[in-house]
């Protein structure tokens, strides 16, 4: 069966359903000895493929075995005991790749390989020692990694393995991605849980107690590792790297692997105490333990790393190998439980629209649940754009906002929406056409102009233009007694006038109580064919003035206004926003 069907949606997605180790559904704490045999027969298959894909006249692959030869057998042998698996022990004493990434490598492969490697006396064409290692069975789940190198997960109780290993989960995840995802490269995140570090430092510490002097005769130290997280990228890197056909890097889509557990650290045996803190490594998701009632500390080197103490835990001390190993075997007793999904960064689209209804809101706007006003300028370009680009959700911003009652008309109000995790890039003839589907619209409430890919710095272009731009605004206006020649003059001669204004009492509710000092830069009047005590004000001011309140003076508040500067009342009627002054979109 496909993968295909078990994926939910490219948000997130759970592995499918593999071959169980153990049919029962009985916790993992009694299967041990029932899984060690399934757990040797799948890996029969991978260990047959190994050997047609990695010749013995490879260069990776006689790079893999010189290097697993070289690692001491006695050291080897005791963590194997441990319960720690093939690839933790290659990472424990630091190889690095193409070793530690070999999709070759397999527990049977290991400790064939290991055995070639002794010294010891020869029996029948074998060695005691080359026995006692191709009898130590790889552990069902890692006492380090819990699994995570070994590609066993925890599924719903029961322990599941992939039979194909890296390149099951790589296709599992290029599946996903391909379900809708555009990218020209790609980056890994990996989310471990903290038991694997506490795990990975005891028992480096540990070792460098027991095998330390040898280690360091043999130019060999427990002291560096390769990080965890690192050497399951490095694995993973390589397959999706052909499957997507796109290469490893800070690319926009990003992949995570999050694995949780609920095991306890081995250290808690001991009554140890830890402190975590992050640090600034390349992904951001490293700990450092400092271990303070223990001695042990582990510090990341930023380049992959982890570098151990080697004091061991108070209570360790008087463990001997097989204790130590009894005690890791018996705290891991369940893989890791494991989901992926792919997220791409965001993408932005910068414009201009205009607002030809006088109920239509800028955003969505409810009073006791229900809805003012027929619709929202930022549902109709926002939701539109979104469903072009396939995103999981959307924010809108705009340099400033009109009442419900305005009409945003001229040039435009610059907006700028953020579609975040988009599944298609458009091109620019793309966004030309999502252009024309807003504007198409049957109502015409309102219209987007000079609709274009912005870069994440749209933000701080719309921020910094928003406190010096400037507005004009043409504004239907009554007042209390016919309008004289005087009037016009003494509008029309205002040149950057100061006004003070406190917070509004129609807003005073949801704004806080202030004197705000804004500037009228000009003013001009067009009188109304019929009329004298109407009449049309054209004025262009500094962002952020209550046009309204400017007009009839609220009650005091705004002073000068309209009124006060012709001496009677004056009301404003209709209000449009003709021009937003702004070097954007």
């Amino acid at each position: 069966m496909g993968i295909g069907p078990y994926l939910a949606n490219s948000r997130g997605s759970k592995l499918p359903p593999r071959p169980l180790l153990s049919e029962s559904r009985a916790p993992f704490r009694g299967m041990a000895d029932e899984a060690a045999l399934d757990v040797e027969q799948q890996e029969a298959a991978r260990v047959a493929a190994a050997a047609a894909s990695a010749p013995d006249g490879g260069a990776d692959s006689q790079a893999f075995r010189e290097a697993v030869r070289s690692l001491p057998s006695d050291a080897v042998k005791d963590l194997l005991s441990a319960g720690v698996c093939s690839r933790c022990i290659i990472r424990l004493f630091g190889i690095t790749e193409p070793v530690c990434s070999c999709p070759w490598l397999s527990p049977s492969i290991f400790t064939e390989v290991m055995a070639e490697n002794s010294d010891g006396s020869l029996i029948d064409g074998r060695n005691s020692e080359s026995e006692d290692l191709t009898s130590l069975a790889e552990p069902v789940v890692c006492s380090v990694c819990l699994g995570i190198l070994q590609f066993y997960y925890d599924n719903d109780g029961q322990l599941s393995v992939s039979k194909d290993g890296m390149n099951f989960l790589a296709a599992s995840i290029a599946e996903l991605v391909k379900q809708g995802h555009q990218t020209d490269s790609f980056s890994l995140e990996v989310s471990v849980p903290p038991i694997t570090m506490d795990n990975e430092c005891i028992i480096m510490s540990y070792m460098n107690r027991k095998y330390g002097s040898q280690l360091f005769s043999q130019g060999r130290s427990f002291y560096e590792c390769i990080c965890l997280k690192n050497a399951l990228k490095s694995l993973i890197r390589a397959p999706l790297e052909m499957l997507l056909g796109v290469k490893y890097g800070q690319g926009p889509l990003h992949i995570r692997l999050t694995y949780s557990s609920t095991e306890k650290s081995v250290e808690s045996k001991f009554g140890s105490t830890s402190k975590r803190r992050k640090t600034g490594n390349e992904d951001g998701l490293e700990t450092v333990d400092e271990l303070m009632n223990s001695g042990i500390g582990s510090i990341s080197t930023g380049v992959g790393h982890t570098v151990a103490t080697d004091t061991p835990p108070n209570g360790l001390q008087h463990h001997q190998s097989s204790d130590f190993s009894k005690l890791l075997l018996e705290k891991v007793r369940r893989p890791c439980s494991f989901s992926f999904h792919c997220n791409r960064d965001p993408i932005y689209f910068g414009g201009r629209y205009l607002k030809y209804s006088r109920n239509v809101s800028q955003t969505c706007w409810m009073i006791d649940e229900e809805r003012m006003g027929e619709a929202s300028v930022e549902e109709i370009i926002s939701s539109c754009i979104l469903l072009m680009c396939r995103g999981d959700k959307y924010k809108f911003h705009a340099a400033g906002r009109e009442d419900i009652d305005v009409r945003m008309l001229g040039s435009g109000r610059p907006f700028l929406v953020e579609i975040q995790n988009p599944r298609h890039v458009p091109s620019d003839v793309f966004v030309k056409d999502i252009e024309e589907k807003i504007n198409s619209s049957r109502d015409k409430l309102v219209r987007v102009k000079n609709l274009k890919l912005v870069g994440s710095h749209g933000w701080t272009l719309m921020r910094e233009g928003e406190a010096e731009k400037q507005k004009q605004y043409a504004a239907l206006v009554w007042i209390s007694r016919p309008l004289e020649d005087p009037d016009l003059l003494s509008i029309s001669s205002v040149r950057d006038m100061c006004i003070l204004q406190r917070t509004p009492i129609r807003v005073l509710h949801r704004r806080s109580p202030l004197d705000r000092e804004k500037i009228i830069h000009w003013m001009k009047t067009e009188r109304v064919a019929g009329t004298s005590q109407y009449f049309i004000l054209h004025l262009c001011t500094q962002a952020g003035t209550y046009i309204k309140e400017f007009v009839h003076g609220d009650l005091g508040r705004t002073h000068p206004s309209v009124g006060s500067i012709l001496g009677c009342r004056a009301e404003i009627l209709q209000l449009d926003v003709t021009d937003v002054k702004m070097d954007i979109f």
